[in-house]
Order: structure tokens, then sequence, then C-alpha cells
């Protein structure tokens, strides 16, 4: 679908990333709703900014046919975005889910019924600077995961196209929760100590962020996912090493700025899935009362 219609809910760091990669390989990309309209996408990568045009729309009865939605919203706002969502279900749209966590299909699902849902996972390191306007930073060996299953095989070949380097998955749960780990860990660190990832050098902060990558594998373990305490030990060292580039995390962003963050959609997930199979996680639970403390109007 090299002409394809992309619609983005959510143009924040991600949505944009994303739409970046699609308006690449040649589709085009339509802008639904948001405060400020926008009608291009710009990504500023290495100090070098590229930009594509967008189209922006403020209604979902304007949306008409499209191919591919986006959500790249935060997982707390969802349900906000339930008549896009809709919309884009009854136009035949592919529903990629571009958010953090393990419950992103679940997520969306009240809102487009049977509709072909698909999770993405996102490596990329991405600052929104201003509306249409993100800086994008890579790590790590790949971009984006995609699962091998349903439309995520022809999904990742449109986006290897537009510049993406893709893991289209066979085994998808391993690296779904690998993520999770990364996030559980990285994300919450940083934004109880709103410091960036050099925090995690600190050896008392390493130590912490290993007991909760290691309470996670046990977690995904008991989901069916095939993770060891040696694999969340080494998603700390993966952390440890792009710490140098003094990259930020979204839950950081997200509290530095006052916004609402997702912690639910995390650590929380990790302390109901824990509590479903009877596995006791007292560091992340103990992470997820300190996040809870975080209100924006206190951050």
């Amino acid at each position: 679908m090299p002409a394809s219609k992309v619609a983005i809910v959510g143009a924040g760091a991600i949505g944009l990333a994303i739409g970046s990669a699609f308006a690449r390989a040649g589709s085009e990309i339509v802008i639904c709703g948001g405060r400020t309209p926008v009608d291009s996408v710009t990504i500023v990568e290495d100090g070098t900014p590229q930009t594509w045009p967008a189209r922006h729309i403020d209604d979902p009865s304007e949306l008409g046919d499209v191919d591919v939605m986006v959500i790249a919203v935060k997982a707390y706002a969802t349900d906000a975005m339930a008549e896009w969502l809709r919309a884009g279900a009854a136009a035949g749209a592919t529903i990629l889910v571009g958010q953090n966590g393990v419950e992103q299909v679940d997520r969306v699902r009240p809102h487009v019924g049977g509709a072909d849902a698909i999770p993405a996972i996102v490596y990329l390191n991405v600052e929104r600077t201003a509306p249409g306007v993100a800086t994008m930073r890579r790590v790590g060996e790949h971009d984006i995961a995609l699962p091998a299953t349903g439309s995520g095989k022809t999904l990742g070949r449109l986006l290897d196209e537009g510049g993406m380097r893709m893991n289209v998955a066979e085994d998808f749960a391993e690296v779904l929760w690998t993520k999770m780990m990364i996030n559980c860990a990285g994300n919450s660190l940083t934004a109880l100590t709103r410091r960036r990832a050099p925090v995690l050098l600190d050896p008392a902060i390493a130590d912490l962020a290993r007991q909760i990558t290691r309470e996670v594998a046990a977690v995904a373990r008991a989901e069916g996912a095939d993770l060891s305490p040696e694999q969340a030990d080494a998603v700390i060292a993966w952390l440890q090493a792009a710490a140098p580039a003094n990259n930020t995390s979204s839950m950081r962003e997200d509290v530095m700025a006052g916004r609402p963050i997702e912690h639910d959609a995390l650590t929380g997930a990790i302390v109901r899935i824990a509590a479903r199979h009877g596995i006791d996680v007292p560091i992340n639970t103990a992470m997820l009362a300190l996040l809870g403390a975080l209100h924006p109007e206190e951050a």
C-alpha cells in the first residue's frame, strides 16, 4: 500500500515518529484532532530536519476512507479517543496501537470491535519540541517491533520502506515483555528522580532497577514469555550503555511538564497481573504507590 492513507491519533512524539515513516514511504498523512492544528510532520534527526505535508481534521466524520489508523495517545487517554477509534474501525482501517504496556490491544478493543488491531513496540527516543515537530534518536538495534501475525508483516514492510529498523517478531510475547522491563525500570526511575538516563549509572539506582526488572520477568514467565533473571539484568546493562547519550523518558517528560503519567499501564499492569498469578512483587508495588503520588499539580 505505497499510496495509503494513514490517520494519526495523537500527534505527540511517538505519533510524529511513526507518521514520518509512513510519509517517507509515500503515504498520505492525516492528523486527527488535538489542541493545535498541525499541517506538517517534521522530524529532526542528527540535527537535520525533514518535513512532510499532513492534513489536519477536527471531527471523526471528516475521516473518510483510511488504510491505517495509528493510536499514539497515552494509555490513559485511550477512552477519550473512542470516536476516532470507532471511525477508523468503521472505515476498515488496521489499528496500529503505538502505546506502552502489555495491554494495548485489550485497551482499544471495546472501541474497535473486530477490527485488525496490531500492537507496536517503539524503541525510539523521541521528544516533541513544538506542534508537529519532534527530535528523534535511535537506540539499540531496532526502532519498532510488530508481531508477525495479522497485518504485522505488511505494516512492517511499509515502515521498513519508511526508514524504520523493524523487528517483525515471531515470538512477540518475549519482545513485548522485554520492552515492559525497560519501561518499568527506565521510565519509573527517571520520572521519580526527575533525572535523565544517566541516573541508571548510580549503583544504588541500578540495583533498584534490577529488582524491578526481575519482578517483571517473573510475571512475564507466568504469562508464558520465556524471560530469565539474567535477561532482566541484561535490560539494565542495555539501559546503562545508552545512558551517556543523556536520553530522557516519556514519563519523565510528562512529570516535568506537569502532565498525567502512564504508571497504571506499566507498573500498575505488573501489579495487577502478578496478583492474578499469586506472585509477590513488592518493589513494583512500592513503585506504583510512589508514582501514583506524582500528581501533575505537584510535579
